[in-house]
C-alpha cells in the first residue's frame, strides 16, 4: 500500500454563486469532500494504491460516498457505517475565487464517532505512508483513533504526514486546537501548513523565521503552501521556493488537498526518507504538486476536479 489516509468524508454543498451569504445563494449543489478522503482519491488518480480510514453515516448519502471512493480506485475496507449518526454535511460560499466561508451540520457527524475499535490494523501496518489532518483531533474518541493509527502506521514502518488543515469553527477555541495540533508536530514525518497557520503556531508568517521552529525531532520535511503564490519547502539541511502556476481558478477549495497527494504520491517513488532528499528533487516534487492543486482551481468542486496523472504530466510539458 503507497497511502492510507484517515479522518473526514462528507458531503460539500457549494453555493452556485460567488460573493453571496448562505442564505442568499440561489441553489447549492452537492459534491463529495472531506480533506483526507480527497488527498485518498487524488493519490489513487495520481497512480497510486491508496486507502481511505473513516465513518459514514449507514444512510444513502454514506453510501453514495463509498461508491464514489470505489468508483476512483481507493481501498474502502477502512471504510465503516454508523446507524446511529449520519453523514457530516458541509455548506460552502464561495467569497471569490480564492476564499470560502463553511458551515458544518455534524451534532454529531458520523465521522466524529470513528473509534480505536474501528481501525483496520492490516491497512495500517502494511502502508508506506500514513496521512491525517487536525479534524480527527476534536473529539476525545476520533483523537484516540487518529493516535492509535498513527502508532501502528508507524511500527509498520509508514512515514507519518499531518496536514492541519485548521478550521477554526469546529474547535471549541483556538488555545484547545493548538495544544492539539501542537502535541502531534514533533511526531511527524511530513508536516504541511499554509501561511495563516504558520503563523497560528509559530507567531509569524516569515516562512524562515516560523519555518525551522516546526522542524522538530522527527518532523523531516516541512512544507508552507502560499495558495496562487507557490510554496516553500524546508528540511534539516535545506529550503526553498517554487513558484505556483497561473490559471484562470474557477474554484480553489481543495487545492490544497490535491497539492498534499501531489508531494505524498512523488515521495512514495522515492526510496529514500523525505529529509534526504536533495533540494532538486524536492523542488522537482513541489513543482508537480503545485501543478496538481493548478488543475483542481480549474473546476468546480473538490474530488471532480482531483486530475490525473496524465493531466498533470501534460499540463507540465506545456509549461
Amino acid at each position: 500500500m503507497d497511502i492510507v489516509t484517515l479522518g473526514e468524508f462528507f458531503i460539500d454543498f457549494f453555493g452556485v454563486d460567488t460573493g453571496k451569504d448562505f442564505g442568499d445563494v440561489s441553489a447549492y449543489r452537492p459534491i463529495p469532500g472531506g480533506a483526507p478522503a480527497n488527498v485518498a482519491v487524488a493519490c489513487s488518480k495520481l497512480g497510486k494504491t491508496s486507502a481511505f480510514i473513516g465513518k459514514v453515516g449507514d444512510d444513502p448519502f454514506g453510501h453514495y460516498l463509498e461508491g464514489v471512493l470505489r468508483a476512483q480506485g481507493v481501498i474502502t475496507r477502512g471504510l465503516r457505517f454508523d446507524v446511529s449518526a449520519r453523514t457530516s454535511l458541509a455548506f460552502v460560499v464561495k467569497k471569490d475565487e480564492h476564499s470560502a466561508d463553511f458551515l458544518f451540520y455534524r451534532n454529531p457527524g458520523a465521522d466524529m464517532l470513528l473509534s480505536v475499535e474501528d481501525l483496520d490494523t492490516e491497512v495500517l501496518s502494511s502502508t508506506s505512508i500514513f496521512h491525517f489532518g487536525s479534524i480527527s483531533l476534536i473529539h476525545e474518541s476520533y483523537r484516540e483513533a487518529t493516535w492509535e493509527a498513527i502508532r501502528q502506521a508507524r511500527r509498520g514502518g509508514a512515514h507519518i504526514s499531518f496536514d492541519v488543515n485548521y478550521r477554526s469553527v469546529l474547535w471549541p477555541d483556538a488555545h484547545t486546537a493548538l495544544s492539539a495540533i501542537r502535541s502531534l508536530v514533533p511526531l511527524v514525518d511530513i508536516l504541511k501548513v499554509n501561511h495563516e497557520e504558520l503563523k497560528l503556531l509559530t507567531g509569524t508568517d516569515d516562512v524562515w523565521r516560523g519555518g525551522p521552529i516546526l522542524l522538530g525531532d522527527n518532523t523531516q520535511l516541512l512544507v508552507v503552501t502560499m495558495g496562487h503564490k507557490g510554496s516553500y519547502f524546508l528540511t534539516p539541511e535545506d529550503e526553498g521556493f517554487v513558484p505556483a502556476f497561473t490559471v484562470k481558478t474557477v474554484d480553489s477549495t481543495g487545492s490544497g488537498d490535491a497539492f498534499m497527494a501531489g508531494v505524498l504520491s512523488a515521495l512514495s517513488d522515492i526510496e529514500c526518507p523525505p529529509h534526504a532528499v536533495n533540494r532538486q528533487t524536492l523542488a522537482r516534487l513541489l513543482r508537480f504538486a503545485n501543478a496538481c492543486g493548478a488543475l483542481t482551481a480549474c473546476k468546480w468542486g473538490v474530488i471532480p476536479a482531483l486530475p490525473s496523472k496524465k493531466e498533470v504530466i501534460a499540463f507540465l510539458k506545456q509549461r
